[in-house]
């Protein structure tokens, strides 16, 4: 299957989505096309059956290079082009607009991997950290980079920053707006690991999800949710709950056989 819009090409193959961002002559910049895009794309995606794994990519030289600040410029004032006190109405469930373009992605019920290279800046920056792995180019470089326009990170990059990097770092990047290199990135926690071709590797890693029990990975990723975000009681509580509903289940019964067999193994699609 695939799709395309004014600013995304959707592919899926054999349950994995590929999403590219398909603005190249702007180096993939926000504009509310974009953020309309983004959140469509998502939430289409959350819809589709047998829905393996999902790779965010961009298309041309570059991931994301945040905000297009012209297009926003003329829609009313705010960093997303929302007029000055509306960002604070919930419009997607705990998110505005823009968080939930960045946050559909994390609360997709399957991994999402992305894809990085060039520049991720600003808003592209936190796209990317909706994911649940980055991998980057060599050349890439990544910032928090809305200082720099008078503004603070508010498209959930303040929860998704939260446990990858350490506080007075965090604190340091956003003070200062500054540019780091992929090897940076990867040291402060921003980025997962630098590869020689992002796009492949996510794919690759994608494929390799996918032959896994879609029964675990979905629920591997509501653990880490539950992590990152609950207190020690929820996450005992969540393991427990989660391994009750996957022993004795088809696909948990297939991961054995398959095993025993030396063979691989045929799951059955996820509900």
């Amino acid at each position: 299957m695939s799709t395309s819009s004014e600013r995304i090409i959707l592919t899926i193959d054999d349950g994995v989505a590929e999403v590219r961002l398909n603005r190249p002559d702007k180096m993939n910049a926000l504009d509310p096309a974009m953020f309309d895009a983004l959140i469509e794309t998502g939430q289409q995606l959350a819809c589709e059956p047998g829905l393996r794994a999902v790779v965010l990519s961009g298309e041309g030289r570059a991931f994301c290079a945040g905000l297009d600040m012209q297009s926003m410029a003329g829609l009313g004032g705010g960093s997303e082009g929302i007029a000055a006190g509306r960002l604070a109405a919930r419009t997607h469930g705990i998110s505005n607009r823009p968080q939930f373009a960045c946050m559909v992605w994390r609360e997709l019920p399957v991994p999402v991997i992305a894809a990085v290279h060039g520049v991720a800046f600003g808003g592209g920056l936190q796209v990317a950290l909706g994911a649940d792995l980055r991998y980057v180019s060599a050349d890439t470089r990544m910032s928090v980079m809305e200082i720099k326009w008078g503004l603070v990170p508010d498209m959930a990059g303040m929860l998704l920053l939260r446990g990858l990097v350490r506080p007075d770092r965090l604190r340091e990047l956003i003070y200062s707006g500054r540019i780091v290199n992929a090897e940076e990135a990867c040291a402060l926690g921003l980025a997962t690991a630098v590869v020689g071709d992002p796009r492949a590797t996510a794919l690759a890693t994608a494929r390799d999800i996918a032959n896994r029990s879609p029964d675990a990975i979905r629920a591997a990723k509501r653990l880490m949710q539950v992590s990152e975000d609950g207190d020690g009681a929820a996450i005992l509580l969540a393991e427990s709950v989660e391994q009750d509903r996957l022993i004795g289940g088809a696909n948990q019964r297939e991961a054995v056989i398959a095993n025993m067999e030396k063979r691989a193994p045929v799951f059955q699609a996820a509900p």
